[in-house]
């Protein structure tokens, strides 16, 4: 019985009430919120499919939470670990079926993120060192969730689908990289890092609840925000590709493998 009620509020009743937060949230932020993004490097991360609002009013609701955890951790490098760890629990959480839980760690790893920068831009501690391991952890959390998640559908036609999400997810750093290191800056395309993140946690959090009052099988919501990131992934990865070849000359050096 007890494990039964457990189950419930997890699944039912704590996502209602986490729905009815957000919710709340964001109307209060579009009537009093700054409407302006505060993080400097928002020009560098391309497009949001989710629209711009959606970003700046994520920065808005975690600024307390920033506050705070500048008091309380002030190294930026404790949280790009902590994120890549949070990143690969995650995935083992989404293996292991616990699939909500796996949804709360990759946000929990998304927030990590954002801390860890403008941490670092508030302390005057960032630094190319800090900007190396923020990318490189960055990766390692995403093939952890993304793994786990191919691993939780391993059975079905959907676990092909998430490897390519996570070789799409991978490809749109790398092309952007590998771009720059040729001379060649390119920031378009959608389906950031952070809406990954919000796309497949929030997918997982609230599937449960969405699958059950509509009457929708198991997974159906996570299926949608998986299908949607592979897409997303996979399209700007091909651009940014055929994107950056085409402003490059036909003529030089032997290129590198």
């Amino acid at each position: 019985m007890a494990k039964r009620l457990a189950h419930k509020v997890s699944s039912e009743v704590f996502p209602a009430y986490a729905t009815g937060f957000l919710v709340a949230s964001f109307v209060l932020f579009l009537v009093v919120g700054d409407r302006r993004s505060s993080d400097p490097t928002d020009s560098g991360r391309g497009s949001f499919a989710l629209g711009s609002i959606t970003r700046e009013w994520f920065y808005w609701l975690m600024t307390p939470l920033q506050r705070l955890a500048v008091r309380i951790l002030p190294w930026p490098t404790a949280f790009n670990v902590g994120g890549a760890l949070l990143g690969l629990l995650s995935g083992y959480l989404f293996a292991t079926g616990s699939v909500i839980a796996g949804g709360w760690a990759l946000l929990a790893s998304g927030v990590a993120d954002i801390f860890d920068g403008r941490i670092a831009r508030a302390r005057g501690m960032d630094s190319p060192r800090g900007a190396f391991l923020d990318s490189t952890l960055d990766r390692f959390a995403e093939v952890g969730a993304l793994a786990g998640l191919t691993a939780m559908y391993i059975d079905t036609w959907l676990a092909p689908m998430a490897t390519l999400g996570l070789g799409g997810s991978l490809l749109v750093s790398y092309t952007r990289a590998r771009g720059e290191s040729v001379g060649v800056v390119c920031k378009l395309g959608v389906m950031q890092r952070a809406e990954r993140i919000l796309l497949l946690g929030l997918g997982a959090i609230f599937d449960p609840l969405i699958t059950r009052s509509l009457g929708w099988e198991a997974n159906s919501v996570l299926t949608a925000a998986l299908l949607a990131t592979v897409a997303g992934t996979v399209g700007t990865a091909l651009f940014r590709t055929v994107w950056i070849a085409s402003r490059l000359p036909t003529t030089s050096a032997s290129a590198e493998e």
